[in-house]
């Protein structure tokens, strides 16, 4: 085994996201053009975003939550229907569902990818089930056609998935909805904002109702439904739009990231990577790894306090939302265990990964974690 090198003086943070001098320009020349909400900037990155995801219709919105709500609500889902998703997800899937005055009935995951299982999804559908909502975790699509096989609407929360194909079909092309968000963490990061992606004519108009306050021309106005404030504004739009001008090279750095962890870590016993499917393209938007706690000589929680006093942030990509507060006294009467679900919750960990990142920095994370494992082992 190789020596390995000593601390880093500087704190590595986990996901800074990768911004310059364009975004900067975009957003100054946006605020200039006197366009601050919804403008020629957005109908351009819905534009833009629709070859990109190969949709008929895209709309962007305030947020990846809003997008997952807005098209929750355009698929019919309301007050006493129920929505099958999984547990392992950012609080947000589940929240849209709530916001719907429907109820989350989470289905466990499968051990190799963390992806909803199709086979306990099937076994929640009842006469309440009104739509599924997979998550594509950490940018490897959940399994799709047996989902779709179900029978409900598919809603997609896609927020980890702008670059990702699902067998060779564009993420975004082929379901009810696909809901991505331009968090300041994502792939394509404007600070906020989200899209919904569809080749339903209806499904698109429903929530471009819902989207916005609609006024006619003059005094005089109407709004077809009662709708939310959700549209995005351009100055946003503009830093999205400098992004997808980046996209191809953001990925080729993550790409090698996701390279220099693969065979960092390779070699370590009770730490491993998160399966990715070769089926599919990965969106690269989390490095994740499994820390099994007998084999590594320590906890998850154990190994992030330790690679914080190497100078190394990471996060952990999730915390199981039927264990949180708001949620524990919620569940469906129907709410199956999550046994794979749980056990994922304590042992995941999410690596530094950012296109703002250098290869060096990778390699200060691989060679802290070489080290805590180290003394763990």
């Amino acid at each position: 085994m190789r020596a390995l090198s000593s601390r880093r003086n500087s704190f590595l943070s986990f996901q800074p996201p990768a911004v310059g001098d364009e975004e900067v320009a975009a957003a100054a020349e946006a605020i200039r053009s006197g366009w601050l909400t919804s403008g020629p900037r957005a109908a351009e990155l819905e534009r833009r975003a629709g070859e990109l995801l190969q949709a008929e219709h895209v709309l962007a919105l305030s947020s990846g939550t809003a997008a997952l709500h807005l098209a929750l609500l355009a698929v019919g889902v309301g007050p006493g229907d129920e929505v099958i998703t999984t547990s392992l997800t950012w609080p947000a899937t589940a929240n849209v569902i709530v916001h719907c005055g429907a109820t989350p009935v989470f289905a466990d995951v499968r051990p190799r990818d963390l992806n909803i299982d199709p086979a306990s999804a099937r076994s929640l559908l009842g006469r309440k089930t009104k739509a599924i909502l997979p998550v594509h975790l950490y940018g490897q699509p959940a399994d799709l056609d047996p989902l779709l096989e179900l029978g409900p609407p598919v809603v997609e929360d896609a927020a980890h998935a702008f670059e990702s194909r699902y067998r060779g079909r564009k993420i975004g092309s082929f379901s009810a909805a696909a809901c991505f968000s331009l968090y300041a963490t994502k792939n394509v990061a404007a600070g906020e904002g989200g899209l919904v992606a569809t080749n339903d004519a209806a499904v698109a108009q429903a929530v471009d109702d819902l989207r916005v306050m609609r006024r006619s021309h003059g005094s005089l106005y109407d709004i077809a439904v009662p709708g939310y404030k959700a549209n995005l504004s351009d100055v946003l739009a503009a830093i999205a739009l400098a992004q997808l001008d980046k996209l191809e090279r953001h990925r080729a750095v993550r790409e090698a990231h996701f390279g220099a962890y693969d065979e960092g870590v390779a070699e370590l016993d009770g730490i491993e990577p998160v399966t990715r499917d070769a089926r599919d393209t990965h969106a690269y938007h989390l490095y994740v790894v499994r820390i099994d706690p007998e084999r590594a000589g320590a906890t998850r929680d154990e190994y992030q306090r330790a690679l914080t006093e190497e100078n190394i942030g990471t996060s952990v990509h999730f915390l199981p939302v039927h264990e949180l507060s708001a949620y524990r006294e919620r569940l469906s009467p129907r709410q199956p265990p999550l046994p794979e679900t749980e056990r994922a919750g304590r042992e995941v960990l999410s690596l530094p990964l950012s296109p703002a990142h250098s290869a060096d920095d990778i390699r200060d994370a691989v060679e802290a974690l070489r080290r805590v494992h180290e003394r763990f082992t």
